[in-house]
């Protein structure tokens, strides 16, 4: 009966570490430790002791690592009533502090999240809401939960530690949900863009590097005499999580660019052209073309002259100027549609959105300007998720998702590729009244009129009402074009996933699993703690948060179906994952009660152990079970 109990805490990175290690040299470990001497024998010439060697370090790092490592028995709440589609939707919103939510996330997303986009504090001096200080980590955040956004002036002297203090963890624990495949992207400006480059170097290796894209986020241009450089664009790093896997699955194309038209009528549709002429710094093969007006060229060229004939033959040289230009080959639209294109870094306005064009995309959603202070533009998320590769059930994490553009974007590519792309956002429930009392300016004004409008529909004064409300509206307004398609009579779409699961950051539903630190004024919290055994579950908890709870530790995504029924007369919830998953929180569970359970042939049985009478109860359900092949957990 050893390992019956649930501990109630998140994924054990630590031990997942020591696991790989273990595969790859079992014979340093011993009696379940690591041999460190034998590891580096191993090693050998690989080993650097060169004390001088590049580092990347800042005061805190270390503590930071810890951090990332430490286990969380926090949970994650349901909430159906601020929900759509809660028993349909595969898309999730959480409300919390991203740092306890990734490691929550753990176990269910464990290598299972194709592609991350995060847009974090740029750290201009006033964006700073996280504040880690290395105490528990529940405590803390239940403490900044309802304090204004924090500040991170230069003038305090460690500007830039305490936002890679920040950052840190959040990626370490980041990079353990993304699959083999996946893909990262981060936001950025100038502030701390050369910091961010170093420290996702050491998170997710030089090596998986795929690029630094210029994003132009402005479609005017500016002209601050005080400035030598106008800021007309941001940055965007992008990591795989190994670059290997990530090019043998495929990487996504962007929308074509270029100029294609018809102009002599090809019955095969618009077409481009290129030089067939090679450039200066390639080599081709060299042979003479004599152009329709008769001039002899005697050039270096694309392909060989067999195969220069056979595109002629089929009309796919053309001589510009009359037929005195040099030779271009047509490629067509629906050919390079076929093959894809291929991004750069220079993400230009024209496609990929700006700042503008962004504001006024809420404008027309909200009704209202100015709502959400600097959102992304809608197609430079689509442009992101394209080149990602992302498709077929695909899942989109974003941990800063702020306004919530990420499953605009989502929700678009799904309505228009017919895919079934889901969307994770986590997002800090910033306190816009407290924000409000210490801000002043354009930013107090901003402020102001976010809260009106929250007003207006009878939302809580949070930023993640917005995000949330956002979702909504652009979920409503797709399901009503498309009823307005049909009535047109236009071909029926798939059905749309608008939906989301809203889930909020709290401690554990259990008072034995919930590890926040009691002071010693906090007399009825002791008591509670101390009376724990005789009544283990919270108060005002109910029996579908303890169900997701119990979810999450033991790694079953929380989009999983969730099914109330009734065995042998005691409420059950029945969960789909391939296999059936039983959980009962009733009291009073007998040994007939137990058998009516295993007659479902469920793989695994969770059970209150303050639902068996005693330890011989709890003995019988064991082997009951165990003689079924059935895994008997309890809480």
């Amino acid at each position: 009966m050893d390992n019956i109990m649930m501990d109630g805490m998140s994924f054990d990175m630590e031990q997942e570490a020591r696991d790989r290690l273990r595969s790859v040299f079992p014979d340093c470990f011993s009696d379940g430790k690591l041999d460190i001497d034998k590891l580096l024998s191993l090693c050998g010439e690989y080993i650097d002791n060169d004390f001088e060697k590049y580092k990347f370090e800042w005061k805190g790092k270390t503590e930071c690592l810890r951090l990332a490592r430490k286990r969380s028995t926090g949970t994650l709440r349901p909430c159906p009533e601020e929900s759509v589609n809660f028993d349909e939707t595969k898309n999730l919103y959480i409300e919390g502090d991203n740092l306890e939510v990734l490691k929550l996330l753990q176990n269910a997303y464990f290598r299972r999240v194709k592609m991350i986009y995060i847009d974090p504090p740029y750290n201009t001096g006033n964006d700073f809401v996280y504040e880690d200080d290395f105490r528990d980590p529940m405590a803390r955040y239940k403490e900044v939960t309802e304090q204004t956004t924090k500040s991170n002036p230069e003038t305090m002297g460690r500007f830039h530690t305490n936002w890679l203090n920040m950052m840190y963890p959040r990626l370490r624990l980041a990079v353990n949900l993304l699959r083999d495949d996946g893909v990262c992207f981060i936001s950025i400006d100038d502030n701390e863009v050369h910091n961010l480059r170093k420290l996702c170097d050491e998170v997710f290796g030089e090596e998986n590097f795929e690029g630094h894209i210029h994003w132009r986020r402005r479609h005017n241009q500016p002209n601050d005499k005080t400035k030598m450089i106008g800021l007309v664009a941001e940055h965007i790093l992008a990591y795989a999580k190994d670059s290997e896997k990530l090019c043998a699955a495929g990487v996504g194309k962007i929308d074509l660019t270029g100029n294609f038209s018809n102009p002599d009528n090809d019955p095969r549709g618009d077409w481009a052209s290129k030089p067939w002429k090679v450039g200066s710094d390639q080599s081709g093969s060299r042979y003479t073309i004599t152009t329709p007006n008769g001039v002899t060229l005697d050039e270096e060229w694309m392909g060989e002259e067999t195969t220069y004939k056979e595109l002629l033959a089929d009309n796919r040289i053309i001589f510009p100027r009359g037929g005195d230009g040099m030779p271009r080959k047509k490629y067509f639209r629906y050919e390079r549609a076929e093959e894809g294109q291929c991004a750069t870094n220079w993400w230009d306005h024209t496609q990929f959105g700006h700042n503008q064009g962004a504001n006024d995309c809420m404008t027309e959603l909200f009704g209202v300007k100015n709502v959400f202070s600097n959102p992304k533009p809608v197609e430079l998320l689509r442009g992101l998720i394209q080149i990602s590769g992302a498709k077929n059930d695909d899942i989109i994490l974003d941990f800063f998702s702020g306004s919530a553009t990420t499953a605009h974007a989502v929700m678009q590519i799904c309505e228009e590729t017919k895919q079934h792309l889901n969307f994770i956002l986590v997002q800090f429930p910033e306190n816009l009244d407290k924000n409000y009392a210490a801000s002043s300016g354009k930013t107090k004004k901003q402020l102001k009129v976010s809260i009106d409008f929250l007003d207006s529909i009878g939302k809580s004064h949070y930023l993640t009402e917005i995000g949330k409300e956002r979702i909504r509206r652009v979920g409503a307004k797709m399901l009503e074009e498309q009823n307005v398609q049909t009535t047109l009579g236009d071909e029926a779409k798939p059905p749309l996933d608008i939906g989301f699961k809203v889930f909020k950051l709290d401690t554990s539903n259990l008072k034995t699993w919930d590890s926040t630190p009691v002071s010693e004024d906090q007399l009825e919290l002791l008591f509670e703690r101390m009376n724990s055994m005789i009544d283990r579950v919270k108060d005002d908890r109910t029996d579908l948060d303890m169900v997701y709870e119990v979810m999450l530790k033991l790694g079953v995504p929380l989009t999983m179906p969730v099914i109330p029924m009734e065995i042998n007369g005691k409420r059950v919830y029945s969960i789909q994952e391939g296999t059936t998953l039983l959980v009962c929180l009733v009291e009073g569970i007998s040994s007939e009660d137990v058998e009516a359970l295993a007659d479902y042939d469920p793989t695994k049985i969770i059970l209150a152990k303050s639902s068996l009478a005693d330890d011989t109860a709890m003995s019988n359900a064991y082997y009951i079970l165990r003689n079924r092949g059935i895994e008997l957990k309890l809480v």
